[in-house]
């Protein structure tokens, strides 16, 4: 096991996006639960257009992550309503970005979310 897989040791919610209805709503597919280490801290980046956003927390997930899901942390199991959409769940954060990186044997990938 490498240092990668072993900072993983919290557990959160993931969301895939689903298509938008007619309405351009994103739906949310069914919540999953991932192992992740979770960090709350502020960072800039680029969004899609180029502006400068600020996020609240950084996420280190044990797969990839898709723009537009969501990330809550906690389990699946600890949701009081799992069929809910995660926008109306207090803690539960859309994806901005997602970066993956190898580690120089290519073996494992760094996945973080912001």
């Amino acid at each position: 096991m490498g240092i990668i897989s072993s900072m993983r040791k919290q557990e959160a919610v993931y969301w895939a996006p689903e298509a938008a209805d007619d309405f351009g709503v994103t739906g949310a597919a069914t919540p999953v639960d991932i192992a992740c280490r979770w960090e709350d801290v502020a960072e800039q980046f680029l969004d899609n257009e180029n502006t400068v956003q600020v996020s609240r927390s950084k996420v280190y997930a044990d797969r990839d992550i898709v723009p537009g899901g969501y990330l809550l942390l906690g389990t699946v199991a600890g949701l009081a309503d799992p069929t809910a959409h995660p926008r109306t769940i207090r803690g539960a954060y859309i994806v901005q970005q997602f970066s993956k990186l190898p580690n120089l044997k290519a073996s494992q990938f760094l996945r973080t979310a912001t």
